[in-house]
C-alpha cells in the first residue's frame, strides 16, 4: 500500500511517499481503510525530531483517521463496513491503519469522513480544556486565541454547543476573523492590541498560542476567570507573575490532553460520546482548511508549519 514515511529529521520538505506492506492487526486492533487522515502540528514537529514521541526511523506519521472497518476482533462492537473515526497515534498517513479498539469510535452516516478525521484531536482537546479543565458554565464569556486554526475553531464550536453566552475570537487578520465568525464566534478582534478592543472582560481564555499576548490575556479575565494553556504555536513560552493571580483571583490551568486522556482507559470514548450528539446535529461542524492527496503531504505539513491553515488540514489516500 502507499504510505508516508518520515525517514529523516530534516523537516516537512523531506517527508516522502513510499510503498509498504499492509498492516497486520494484532490483539484488539481494528483494521481500517483510511478515507481521510488529519494533519496536525505534532506531525510537523515529528518531521524534525522535536516531538515528545520519537519513533524509530523510518515511520508512518498520522494520528487520527476516519474510514471503514476492514476487520475487527471477535466480540468487537465493530464489524466490516462500519464507518468509524480512530485515534491511531501513528500510521494514519496511509491507505490502511490498525488502531486499538478503545480508540475507535462510531461515525454517524450524517458526518463525512473528512469531518470525522477532524474531530478527535481538536474537539477532544477543546472539550477537555473547556469542560473538564475549565468547567465552563452556561452563559459565560469565552475568548479564543488562534481562533481560525484547528484548535481555535473547535474551541469556538464546543464553547457554543456547551452553553457559552458569548465567544470572542482573536485572530491576526480580518480574513481569519471571517473564518472564526463562520465557525460560530459572536465577534472577533485583531491580535495586535486585542485587550483594548475587547470591551467587557471574559470568564475563560483559550490559549493555544502563548507568546507576548499572555499578560493581556490575564488582564482580560474577570474575577474567578480561568486561562487555559493549550500550546505555544507562537514559539515563546510565557511566564506568569503570580501576583496577578492573587490580586485578581484568577487561575492559569494547564491543558495537556494527550498525556492525560491516553493513560485512562475509556476516557477518550467518553469524550467522543459527549461530543457525538452535537456532531450529529451539526453544532460541531469542523472547518476544513484543505484536503489533499497523499502525494501532497509536504504541502499539507507546510500549510501548518507556515501558519496558513484556517481550520483542519486533511490527507486522502
Amino acid at each position: 500500500m502507499r504510505a508516508v514515511h518520515i525517514s529523516s529529521l530534516d523537516g516537512p520538505e523531506k517527508v516522502e511517499l513510499v510503498e509498504v506492506p499492509e498492516p497486520t492487526p494484532v490483539g484488539d486492533q481494528v483494521l481500517i481503510r483510511v478515507h481521510a487522515a488529519g494533519v496536525a502540528f505534532p506531525e510537523v514537529l515529528q518531521s524534525r525530531g522535536q516531538y515528545q514521541m520519537k519513533p524509530e526511523l523510518p515511520f508512518i506519521p498520522g494520528s487520527e483517521v476516519a474510514g471503514e472497518v476492514i476487520s475487527a476482533p471477535e466480540g468487537s462492537e465493530f464489524s466490516a463496513g462500519d464507518r468509524v473515526a480512530a485515534l491511531n497515534l501513528l500510521g494514519g498517513f496511509a491507505e490502511q491503519v490498525a488502531a486499538p479498539e478503545q480508540f475507535v469510535f462510531p461515525l454517524p452516516d450524517s458526518v463525512s469522513f473528512e469531518a470525522g478525521a477532524s474531530v478527535i484531536f481538536n474537539y477532544g482537546t477543546a472539550y477537555f480544556a473547556l469542560i473538564e479543565r475549565g468547567h465552563l458554565q452556561a452563559g459565560e464569556r469565552v475568548l479564543v486565541h488562534g481562533a481560525a486554526g484547528g484548535i481555535g475553531t473547535a474551541s469556538i464550536q464546543v464553547a457554543k454547543a456547551f452553553g457559552a453566552g458569548r465567544v470572542v475570537a482573536v485572530v491576526s487578520t480580518d480574513a481569519k476573523g471571517e473564518v472564526a465568525m463562520g465557525a460560530g464566534a459572536d465577534e472577533y478582534v485583531l491580535a495586535d492590541g486585542f485587550r483594548e478592543s475587547l470591551g467587557d472582560k471574559v470568564d475563560i481564555v483559550v490559549d493555544p498560542v502563548g507568546g507576548d499576548r499572555f499578560t493581556d490575556s490575564l488582564r482580560s479575565l474577570r474575577e474567578d476567570g480561568r486561562l487555559l494553556v493549550i500550546g505555544f504555536t507562537a514559539g515563546e513560552i510565557p511566564t506568569v507573575k503570580v501576583n496577578r493571580l492573587l490580586l485578581n483571583n484568577i487561575s492559569v490551568m494547564g491543558v495537556g490532553w494527550g498525556a492525560y486522556v491516553l493513560g485512562k482507559e475509556g476516557h477518550v470514548r467518553r469524550e467522543w460520546d459527549a461530543l457525538l450528539p452535537h456532531l450529529a446535529n451539526g453544532a460541531l461542524d469542523p472547518v476544513i482548511s484543505s484536503t489533499r492527496p497523499l502525494e501532497e503531504v509536504v504541502d499539507a505539513l507546510l500549510e501548518i508549519d507556515e501558519r496558513r491553515a484556517v481550520g483542519k488540514v486533511l490527507l486522502t489516500p
